[in-house]
């Protein structure tokens, strides 16, 4: 594990799971309750079974927050609508190893627009899918659940394979992050952080609490 996934845990949670009625004032909450990252499930109803939003919503809170916009895109396909999420405000894109023939140039195309470039890979994709793009990765999402639904229970079987990038990384010698996606709690987080990962997306576990700043902190002891 690198010296990098022994830190303070990195907090990103999901607008999916938050009152998108009062979005702004959601934000808002978790940026003061200490989140580092904002993170935005943007689906289609075609890659997975659901359909979230799109950059519009971007562009509608970029001036209300600080927070780094982190998307995850589970759409396909990606490549035409990667200009404009970084137009939107958005910080990382992520795009995943499923959804698309080229993936190399994908992340080619979000390194030059200016972002951080990241790939997501489903739960039953292979760790060594992304071997021949991580010279051109900032963050690895691992899905921890199946992508297109919230509230879903932590996938224990993806341990092995968060591992199993965090030595592929070291290898590199590069500062790349794995983030966590999916069923993410005070109960699965410290197995994620041991296993390799450094971020922490988490839906229900903060917008599902009272008390975001108690939910962020529970999350960040985790490490």
């Amino acid at each position: 594990m690198s010296a990098t996934s022994r830190l303070s845990p990195i907090i990103a949670p999901s607008l999916l799971a938050a009152d998108f009625g009062r979005l702004r004032e959601e934000v808002a909450a978790v940026e003061r309750g200490g989140a580092h990252w904002l993170h935005l499930d943007v689906m289609d109803g075609h890659f997975v079974p659901n359909i979230s939003f799109g950059a519009l919503v971007l562009k509608a809170l970029r001036p209300h927050t600080q927070l780094a916009f982190d998307v995850h895109l589970m759409i396909a396909p990606a490549d035409p609508y990667l200009a404009d999420f970084a137009k939107a405000g958005a910080d990382h894109v992520s795009v995943h190893v499923e959804a698309g023939p080229h993936l190399h140039r994908s992340l080619q195309t979000i390194r030059d627009l200016g972002l951080k470039a990241g790939v997501a890979i489903n739960p039953a994709t292979p760790a060594e899918s992304v071997r021949h793009v991580l010279d051109l990765v900032d963050i690895i999402n691992v899905m921890t659940v199946n992508p297109g639904f919230g509230g879903q229970s932590f996938l224990d079987s993806q341990l092995s394979k968060i591992a199993e990038l965090r030595r592929m990384i070291t290898e590199t010698g590069r500062e790349i992050r794995i983030e966590t996606d999916g069923g993410i709690d005070p109960a699965s987080a410290p197995r994620a952080l041991n296993a390799g990962a450094d971020v922490l997306i988490a839906g229900s576990a903060i917008f599902g609490k009272p008390d975001y700043a108690a939910a962020i902190a529970a999350l960040r002891a985790s490490g």
